[in-house]
């Protein structure tokens, strides 16, 4: 059976339990696909990487919101009234 494996570099569980830093350092930023018994059972990314997928998922959710509300009346608000 055929498994798609979304990483350029992977490790086995067993690597991953021997050197967890040294396997995350192996992606060199990005994903690590960990495998078990051949099959991808998860990734594993650096700290700054997962950091940088929030934010880009928060930039997404606020230009969608944003999107939605286009064409709306705008009402102006002076500085000092807030």
């Amino acid at each position: 059976m055929t498994h798609l494996i979304l990483a350029n570099t992977t490790a086995s569980m067993s690597e991953l339990k021997r050197n967890p830093m040294g396997t995350v350092a192996a992606g060199e930023g990005f994903a690590v696909a960990i495998l078990n018994r051949n099959e991808p059972a998860f990734y594993c990314i650096p700290a700054k990487t997962y950091e940088a997928l929030l934010d880009k998922l928060e930039d997404l959710e606020l230009n969608a919101i944003a999107h939605s509300r286009a064409g709306q009346a705008v009402i102006e608000v002076a500085f000092d009234a807030l």
